[in-house]
């Protein structure tokens, strides 16, 4: 392997979030340089290392915020809340992977735009959202839009452009009272550019679970997004040493 392949196979294993197997063993068994095998030995560290995510989950009042919250850590449904405030931090495996989640299970607030507000700092808290709507209750839906709409305004102020937001459809079993479309869920989804799921959580553990890995990919993505810029300046920076002292050498 030239040099001119090694350090493009190199960058792409360390650019990609799970580089293949196949990608480090070619690195590691074909390079003898013990800085190069200290990079490709970061790439693999990266890929496995644990995530911490903060969601905070909004709607309404009895749309069932706490029920898929409670869902998700238990995989039990309790029907009964009150409008309560509780954090909850959880540890999962994912692909792999650990994750430690901490959950805000927020009430709804009518006053968002009070920059000292607690609906902001939560915003600012969150990695990413859950956003809950009852599909038998209008109403719900609508604060749904009103919810992303500050919370994108508070995003853009803080200068973060990519906001993880789920959209969540919820009480999918009552579908005899439902007043809220499906087809209008996803085309706020896809105007806001979020995601959506509709869910039961008085019925179904794995569609909530589903919801959850769906954000935390989301989460990831604009995790890696921030942290990218400034890895791969250091990884060219690190590369060129390597390969300048290489040339160097051979004379």
């Amino acid at each position: 392997m030239n040099d001119h392949c090694g350090l493009m196979l190199l960058l792409w294993a360390l650019w990609s979030p799970r580089p293949p197997v196949w990608a480090i063993t070619a690195l590691s068994s074909r390079q003898s340089d013990s800085s190069l095998l200290t990079l490709t030995w970061i790439s693999c560290k990266i890929s496995t290392k644990e995530m911490e995510a903060n969601v905070v989950v909004m709607g309404t009042e009895s749309v069932g915020k706490s029920a898929l919250t409670v869902r998700l850590l238990t995989r039990r449904f309790i029907g009964e809340y009150g409008d309560i405030e509780s954090i909850y931090s959880h540890s999962f495996t994912i692909e792999g992977r650990e994750l430690t989640l901490n959950l805000w299970d927020s009430p709804y607030f009518q006053h968002l735009s009070v920059e000292t507000s607690p609906f902001h700092k939560k915003v600012r808290w969150a990695d990413g959202f859950i956003l809950v709507y009852s599909i038998c209750d209008r109403a719900s839906f609508n604060a749904v839009s009103k919810l992303i709409q500050s919370i994108k305004s508070t995003k853009d102020f803080l200068r973060e452009d990519k906001v993880p937001i789920v959209i969540v459809g919820n009480k999918r079993d009552l579908h005899h009272r439902r007043t809220v479309l499906s087809e209008e869920g996803r085309l706020l989804a896809l105007n806001m550019d979020c995601l959506f799921y509709e869910v039961s959580a008085a019925e179904n553990y794995d569609s909530v679970l589903t919801m959850f890995h769906g954000l935390m990919e989301r989460i990831k993505e604009a995790k890696l997004t921030i942290k990218r810029p400034q890895r791969f300046k250091g990884i060219v920076k690190s590369m060129s040493a390597v390969f300048t002292r290489r040339r160097t050498d051979s004379f």
